[in-house]
């Protein structure tokens, strides 16, 4: 038995398929975490989809900003980018099966030791915390105020955490920190203006995880998100965007059931200029 955790895919099918087959990946056996964004950018979110929903109970997703993008598209709450390629899902003839199952998916997963998101945790929360929060939101993504969340939840404003939150500004942060967050200041003030490398933070901030007292400091935190940042493996996180949808890597962190981790990743032949 092993579990497999998966950057981002962004509708990369074929790429997924020889990561699967390269370890062997068994549904009776193995345990597959995938952490966001599953869709868009890349040329086959439909079979990205399809893929993971037969996989059942063997594979456990997080949604990051490009899967709620797509969902607020779906629900008209959002225009097409110019560079998504989300027209396939959105005219595909099990688009309601695809999109309610997309929308029953994490924002957050403790499992195997390891707590999963797609982008950051702000750095005054616990696991307990983030998990609470994230729990909060999906259940409004899951239930039937579903199109006025979609309708409010882009922007960044507030820019920092505040535990007398209410409502739509409270919501908006856990987003914002799970699902698009790379910079942040020592108080917790999330940057979203700047998607370079690590080395290039804008002044006053410093990559969420290198943030001093972090109070998840002393779990593993898995993330994607931030194809510029590089392979990160340390105690404390993996970094598990390699850039696939834009020619690079689709890349895994394999854990045995004895502990023993091992990175595996595949070439990818996407290839678009971010944006």
């Amino acid at each position: 038995m092993a579990v497999y955790w998966i950057g981002d895919i962004q509708g990369c099918d074929a790429p997924l398929g020889r990561l699967l087959d390269k370890v062997a990946f068994s549904p009776s056996r193995d345990h597959l975490v995938v952490l966001g964004d599953l869709v868009n950018r890349g040329p086959d979110s439909v079979g990205v989809l399809r893929r993971l929903m037969t996989l059942q109970g063997s594979v456990q997703c997080l949604l990051g900003n490009h899967d709620l993008h797509a969902l607020a598209v779906a629900y008209g709450h959002s225009r097409p980018k110019r560079l998504d390629t989300l027209d396939g899902l959105l005219q595909a003839p099990d688009r309601s099966a695809l999109i309610g199952w997309l929308r029953q998916q994490h924002l957050a997963l403790w499992s195997h030791g390891v707590l999963s998101v797609h982008a950051g945790v702000l750095p005054d929360w616990t696991l307990t915390q983030t998990l609470s929060l994230a729990d909060e939101v999906q259940g409004v993504l899951r239930g039937p105020d579903l199109p006025d969340f979609l309708a409010q939840m882009y922007g960044n404003q507030p820019a920092a955490w505040h535990d007398d939150l209410q409502g739509m500004d409270r919501w908006r942060v856990v987003v914002n920190a799970l699902t698009r967050l790379r910079f942040c200041a020592a108080d917790g003030t999330m940057e979203f203006a700047t998607k370079d490398s690590a080395a290039q933070a804008p002044e006053g901030f410093m990559p969420w995880f290198d943030v001093p007292g972090r109070r998840t400091a002393d779990i593993t935190v898995a993330f994607g998100h931030w194809s510029t940042l590089g392979r990160q493996e340390r105690n404390d996180v993996w970094a598990l965007d390699t850039g696939c949808v834009w020619g690079g890597c689709l890349s895994a962190m394999r854990q045995d059931e004895n502990g023993q981790r091992e990175w595996v990743e595949v070439a990818c032949e996407q290839a678009q200029v971010p944006g």
